[in-house]
């Protein structure tokens, strides 16, 4: 496995961890060999010494022999990544004595933990240097980190660029959500359980909520972010793949592009924004200073590193129709914002209610409804909510709250949402991870609606205080339909 950008944040915090819990469960192959490439100058050892210290600050109570086991097997080389000749010569140089010294298959992943701009230049020098070349059924893999792209227009350019040099099969583009176990459950739920696909369509389902709510602010982000937005980091990629997940028919198999077929469908029978939709299917907002877990946080404008009257959102809801037979006249509600009121990441599938009709002699005032959440993070698990009737002489129906909760039914494995994605990427199993025209599909659902921001920029941020559930205009888009946001505090 070949990282670029092996000193940065992301190796330590994910890659790192993941790579230690693969080992740790022997997911990883006996002649398996890390090297790091980075624009730092050092030597192996040095590096050696950096990632061991990282292991033993980001994985608890780490085992020696895995330690000892990565410290054996992991190497380094730096220098600049614009140059042709030197860096990537040098790694081809370290590629050969490693798996000659340690005996490993010519089978290389590339994870490029880069910036976006870097992707397709490192792909290219990779390959101009010989060492993208599948031959004597060896292969080739390099996983992308996201945002790829920052509209449709880049997307398409970066794809081109990739597949200049590379084939679809070899380009994985990684979202670590889908590596968490919840949102790999969905289909297992929907499709393995028969008294759930009956009742997944437009005949019995009301609407559909998606939320990932974050406490944290900008943070050391703030470079990346301010050019970004909530719309762009987080609803392309991380929210859409909940939405086809929820939304997509029966694959005929689980092979990657049965299940990615039916995820392309879905994105494309998302109904376009026009200029108008905008106006009233889409919020944004951006936070002010307020207070978290009681204790007083500035504003998204007196962050460090943001523009003292940035037009940045942190905040994004829209309104989507799927229009197809099964979902036609169910709104898609989904929303992503920092400083909320708590972290947690959810799908609610909310149900038409029952006639009221049995209950008008009773002492009921109105039936609930029932629903569904799944909760993806922090505590993966599912929730069935339902009615049941509350003991004494008269007829009264009491909320009831079912729950599945993973860590209560299952090993809790530590786990960084990494693990699954970089032992599918070794297996050479891509449903996890998005094709190309998957990526397009997503930026043109959303590429309308920044064309309308950027035309109109908000006058009255910020909008929402830190703490908050987010802006008022975000609960007045579906008080118009009748329905509320289901705020759920993890």
């Amino acid at each position: 496995m070949v990282i670029f950008g092996a000193t940065g944040d992301l190796m330590k915090r994910k890659l790192l961890p993941a790579l230690y819990n693969l080992a740790k469960e022997d997911f990883l192959p006996h002649k398996f060999a890390v090297i790091g490439v980075g624009r730092q100058e050092m030597s192996s050892e040095e590096f050696r010494k950096m990632m061991l210290d990282e292991l033993r600050e980001f994985v608890e109570d780490a085992d020696d022999k895995v330690i000892k086991w990565f410290e054996e097997r992991t190497y380094y080389t730096g220098g600049d990544f614009d140059d042709d000749k030197k860096l990537f010569s040098d790694l081809k140089d370290m590629i050969g004595d490693v798996t000659t010294k340690l005996q490993i298959p010519q089978n290389y992943f590339f994870y490029l933990a880069t910036p976006p701009t870097l992707f397709a230049t490192v792909a290219q020098k990779v390959v101009k240097n010989g060492l993208g070349k599948e031959e004597n059924g060896n292969w080739r893999r390099f996983i992308f980190e996201k945002p790829f792209g920052r509209d449709l227009e880049s997307a398409k350019k970066l794809n081109a660029a990739l597949l200049r040099v590379l084939k679809e099969q070899q380009i994985y583009r990684i979202d670590h959500y889908l590596g968490k176990e919840t949102v790999q459950n969905i289909l297992v739920f929907r499709f393995s359980n028969s008294i759930f696909e009956p009742i997944w369509n437009r005949n019995f389902i009301d609407s559909v909520q998606i939320t990932v709510a974050e406490q944290l602010g900008v943070e050391q982000r703030a470079g990346y972010y301010d050019n970004a937005g909530a719309l762009r980091d987080m609803i392309p990629n991380h929210i859409l793949q909940l939405v086809t997940l929820t939304a997509m028919e029966p694959p005929i198999s689980f092979q990657a592009d049965a299940v990615r077929d039916e995820q392309a469908k879905i994105l494309h029978a998302i109904t376009p924004f026009d200029p108008e939709d905008v106006l009233h299917k889409a919020v944004r907002g951006q936070y002010g200073a307020g207070e978290i877990d009681g204790k007083a946080v500035p504003g998204y404008r007196e962050e460090a590193g943001v523009a003292p009257r940035s037009s940045t959102e942190t905040y994004a809801a829209l309104r989507l129709c799927i229009d197809n037979w099964r979902w036609a006249d169910v709104p898609f509600y989904i929303r992503t914002g920092k400083r909320m009121a708590t972290r947690n990441s959810t799908i609610v599938i909310e149900f038409k209610k029952a006639p009221f009709v049995l209950f008008r002699e009773t002492e009921v005032e109105r039936l609930r409804t029932n629903r569904i959440v799944i909760n993806v993070q922090p505590d993966e698990g599912i929730t069935l909510h339902f009615g049941a009737k509350v003991p004494g002489p008269i007829v009264n129906i009491g909320p009831v709250d079912m729950d599945f909760n993973y860590k209560d039914y299952f090993k809790n494995q530590g786990s960084t949402g990494y693990e699954r994605l970089l032992y599918d990427c070794m297996i050479g199993d891509a449903t996890l991870f998005q094709r190309a025209d998957q990526v397009e599909a997503g930026w043109s659902i959303v590429d309308p609606v920044l064309d309308v921001w950027k035309a109109l920029p908000p006058r009255e941020f910020p909008n929402y205080a830190s703490g908050s559930w987010g802006p008022p205009e975000a609960d007045e888009m579906l008080d118009r339909d009748g329905r509320a946001w289901k705020n759920i505090v993890a």
